[in-house]
Order: structure tokens, then sequence, then C-alpha cells
């Protein structure tokens, strides 16, 4: 499969022409990804836990309104190499997140193809589902406590955390003081953006102050790559899941550390109790790709898009509901 290019075009809100856990972290190879269990900084109980399909309608007004329409309009990325990013060799939109948007139209409409998709930058996902711009965001977005104040999640269905991707020869180790006097670059409203910004309960300062380093903020992930390659940036601070992808696109590029932060990913979704019924069909269609173990499509888009980079992943998280 030929690789997407690093130095790619940053994309905006625009619609493309388809229509169609703490312990140890262990090192991967070079140009790898490490891994490790770590606990969530979530204080609001279980943000994971996402709506059954068995609870009510998984059949109601929303997905009525998807039907009628004819088609399902989802937010997603261009630039994140095997997750969302547009193949060069077919032209159409490829990945591990476009894989269940699929799956997502195929159940609701009969036809995998009948998908709208919307370019949508970091810091502008949840603001496209509360103005109803989108159906949902299918984005590696992660589940946190912040975000489901906005917005409604399916059930996790990709496990990453937040670790750091730097350039080879770097004195940055991972993150702590080697990040002192360095330009470390991350995605507007990410995750990333809050570790390296916010201040912990009780801290005086931010992590980049505590280390001594600025941020830089950009559009979407793919742009940190950029500027690391430009020298704008010494260091990319991302989930080492999309920080894979970046790697298998650069490989001088390579992850260090250990990941700081856990970030399950879910379909995000209008919270009004009017969309409830669309939470439900989602994770009915989440229940079902998870389903079959070694054989299931779950894993089947695994082996295909991340097997290679995100190496020793046996299968889906399991799904919480309420």
């Amino acid at each position: 499969m030929a690789a997407a290019c690093a130095l790619a075009v940053v994309a905006s809100v625009a619609p493309l022409s388809d229509s169609a856990d703490p312990v140890t972290g262990h090192s991967a190879p070079h140009g790898g990804v490490t891994y490790a269990r770590y606990a969530s900084d979530d204080t609001c109980g279980s943000p994971e836990a996402s709506l059954s399909p068995s609870s009510g309608s998984d059949d109601g007004p929303a997905v009525q309104r998807i039907k009628d329409r004819g088609r399902l309009i989802v937010g997603v990325d261009q630039n994140s190499y095997l997750w969302g990013f547009r193949d060069p060799a077919t032209g159409q939109l490829a990945g591990f997140d476009i894989d269940i948007v699929k799956a997502i139209a195929k159940d609701i409409l009969g036809d995998a193809s009948k998908v709208q998709y919307l370019t949508v930058p970091t810091d502008q996902r949840i603001p496209m589902i509360k103005a109803d711009k989108v159906d949902m965001v299918v984005r590696t977005m992660t589940i946190n406590c912040a975000r489901i104040k906005d917005v409604a999640f399916s059930t996790a269905y990709f496990k990453a955390g937040q670790q750091l991707l730097v350039p080879d020869g770097s004195s940055v180790t991972g993150y702590d003081d080697s990040l002192r006097g360095k330009t470390v670059c991350t995605a507007k409203g990410s995750t990333g953006e809050s570790k390296l910004t916010g201040k912990a309960q009780g801290a005086s300062q931010s992590d980049a102050q505590k280390f001594g380093a600025k941020v830089l903020t950009v559009d979407n992930q793919l742009d940190c790559l950029v500027r690391v390659q430009l020298g704008l940036a010494d260091a990319v601070f991302t989930d080492n899941a999309l920080a894979a992808g970046q790697a298998a696109q650069d490989p001088s590029m390579h992850l260090v550390g250990s990941p700081v932060t856990s970030e399950p990913y879910g379909v995000a979704m209008n919270k009004s109790d009017q969309d409830s019924d669309l939470v439900r069909r989602v994770n009915r269609v989440l229940e079902a790709y998870r389903a079959g173990g070694a054989d299931s499509p779950w894993m089947a888009s695994y082996h295909r898009w991340l097997a290679a980079d995100l190496p020793g992943i046996s299968g889906p998280p399991a799904p919480l509901y309420k």
C-alpha cells in the first residue's frame, strides 16, 4: 500500500468528493509504539459507559432522519494515515475509522457507500456535532469527562495513549525534563493540548511550564509532523495510535517514553434525547463489528491498517454500558 505524503495540504471543514492501564511500558522496535496500562485522569466515574442497544429504540427519529435523507453525514479526518486518509492509490478515503463509518452506513442504509464525508479539524469536532452539521464524528476522538458534557459517545472501539514522537537524534527521551527548551507540537482542541497546557488538580503550573517547553498548536495532527520536518518543532505530542501512522510515513521519526494518558476512542453524536436511538444503533453495529474473535470485522480492519505499526493487540476493548 502506498504511503500517504506527509507534507499534506491542511484539511478544512468541507465536503469531500466521495459520495459514495499503571505498569512499566514495553518498548517496541524502532519506529513502533510503546505500550502501557495507566490510570485515567477522568473523575466523572465511567465516561466510556454508553447506551445499551437493548435499553430502548435503535430505529427512532435520528435513524429515520438519515434514512429519509438517503445518506449518512460523517465528520472525519483525511490526514491521519492508517485511520482516515486519502489513499493515493485509489483517490478514496481509507483507514480504520473509515471502515467503521462504512459498517454504520451499511447497517442503516444498506449501502456502505451512502456516506457524505466532511473533513473536520480537531477543534471543530464538537461544534460540528452540536450545530447538527454532521450525524456523527468518527475521527480518533477520545471519550472523556469534559466531552461527555457536550456530546454523546458510542462504546469505545479502540484504546490508545498520548506519547511523544521525535526525529532521530533527538535529545527528548520522554514526557519529562528532557523537553526543557523544546517546542512541542499538538493539535488544537486535542487531549494532547489539554495535557500539556492544563493544570492538574492542585498544580500551580501546567506540564509545559513545569518542563520548560513551548507548545505549538495546529489544526490537525499531521501538520505537527510537517512542523518537525521543517525544523519548526522538536516533538509531536499525540495519541500513539496516530503517531504510529506518522512514523510509518516518515521512518526518521520514532516514539519515546511511555504513554501518559488513556485514550478510548468512540463515535461522537448529538447529546439530544432525540438522537439517543442513533447512539443505540451505533452500539449495536459495534457489537456486531467486534463479534467473531479473530475472524471479526474489527480484527480484519486492525490487520489491514494497524498491525504492522501497532503490533500485539489481540482484540477490541470490551463495551461498557450504562
